[in-house]
């Protein structure tokens, strides 16, 4: 008779298999700790089919049961995608918490953990943070500098203007504190959100990146370039902190060095039209091509044909795609968050420092050029695939039993 398992029940509004962002790491989590643990899940009822239809092709997976809901149509017709999510999620949340209180209850679990959204501002289960409460990856309390976002749209300057506001009010944050006060376990995704925490709640957070490589087939890869192109991937929701702004001006600089390179824009999001009369004005269109949002598989083909990966976010933020760059040997250029970038070395990364905006820009131009070097490329890229062996799904799971397991004996 097997040994009996701990349960834990997992909040997880983002969660679903064959997807990217938060979405696919919601889903890489509960996967890694059914391995071990019993776990109980909650999600959106929207991701019913896909999941069930993935577990009847792998019945493997047999400590899961999965729990769905939605609000009914009347309270959420208006939401549409990401448009409303966080009023959707916040009702959601509350709407939920009856089914955690009887679930837990009924099924003797002990051990409540918020994994989806992970935004510290965001709501949590009532019932659920009152029992072993494991909160997060989470963050979402740091901030974009003004240096940067004075050259947003309105929108998107209020939106920084507002963060700034209600990061700054932490404070006086009744449910932040709350949560912090209630947490066993926080898992924090960058040093920022570790320091925003309150001084004594602060040693239950432990760093913790909520990602890791995913398993790509690069059995057939090779450095060699079979064209004098070389070409520049940046993937992720077009919002204004994600840093694609600097990466254009920053690209055509690097176009008056050398004009054999090109970058490829892969997402959708309110900041397109920004960018895109960016990329005109700085006559930059045969250079810099705005894919648009596409499937999983249109995803994969794309990052193995580029040579260069960049994550130009200014917080954390499209980390997927970083730790893809791994599995695929490609070499990678990202900003220092704090968070995920203490992962990646100067053996099969450029990792700029936080700085001014001018300074950012020229320092991501420079490393645009490097990158232009052969011997540079195929250097950084064999570490990086070397690394990626460290970094799978399957330690992650590892690292995330070993934390959960060592603050529940405490």
């Amino acid at each position: 008779m097997g040994q009996k398992r701990t349960k834990i029940f997992i909040s997880a509004y983002a969660c679903e298999p064959n997807l990217g962002s938060e979405i696919g790491v919601g889903w890489h989590w509960v996967l890694e700790m059914s391995k071990y643990f019993e776990l109980w899940v909650l999600t959106r009822k929207s991701n019913q089919e896909t999941i069930e239809t993935w577990l009847t092709e792998n019945p493997n997976y047999k400590n899961i049961h999965f729990i769905y809901f939605d609000l009914p149509y009347y309270l959420r017709f208006w939401k549409k995608g990401l448009r409303g999510v966080r009023t959707y999620y916040n009702i959601w949340q509350w709407c939920t918490n009856s089914i955690v209180k009887k679930t837990m209850f009924g099924n003797k679990i002990k051990i409540f953990h918020h994994l989806t959204y992970g935004n510290a501002l965001w709501s949590v289960s009532s019932y659920g943070k009152k029992q072993f409460f494991i909160w997060g990856p989470t963050g979402g309390t740091e901030i974009i500098a003004k240096d940067f976002s004075k050259h947003y749209e309105l929108k998107g300057r209020g939106i920084e203007s507002l963060r700034r506001f209600v990061v700054k009010s932490l404070a006086y944050n009744p449910g932040f504190k709350n949560r912090c006060k209630h947490a066993n376990l926080i898992l924090s995704k960058t040093e920022v959100h570790k320091e925003s925490i309150p001084a004594k709640y602060r040693t239950k957070a432990i760093l913790f990146t909520d990602v890791a490589v995913d398993d790509f087939e690069v059995e057939n890869y090779t450095f060699e370039k079979q064209s004098a192109l070389l070409k520049y991937i940046v993937v992720g929701r077009l919002d204004p902190w994600r840093g694609f702004d600097i990466l254009i001006e920053a690209f055509a600089k690097a176009v008056k060095k050398n004009a054999n390179i090109q970058l490829q824009i892969v997402g959708k999001g309110m900041d397109l039209n920004r960018l895109q009369n960016l990329i005109q004005n700085r006559d930059m269109s045969n250079h810099i091509k705005m894919i648009g949002e596409v499937p999983m598989e249109t995803y994969k083909q794309l990052m193995r044909e580029t040579d260069v990966v960049v994550n130009p976010c200014l917080k954390e933020g499209a980390v997927t795609t970083a730790f893809d760059s791994m599995a695929l040997g490609k070499p990678l250029i990202c900003i220092d968050t704090t968070g995920y970038t203490r992962y990646f070395s100067k053996e099969y990364a450029i990792v700029i420092p936080k700085q001014n905006r001018e300074k950012t820009i020229l320092a991501l131009k420079d490393a645009i050029l490097k990158l232009t070097n052969p011997v540079e490329r195929e250097q950084l890229g064999r570490h990086a695939q070397k690394m990626g062996a460290k970094f799978t799904w399957e330690n992650r799971g590892k690292e995330i039993y070993k934390a959960i397991t060592k603050a529940y004996d405490a």
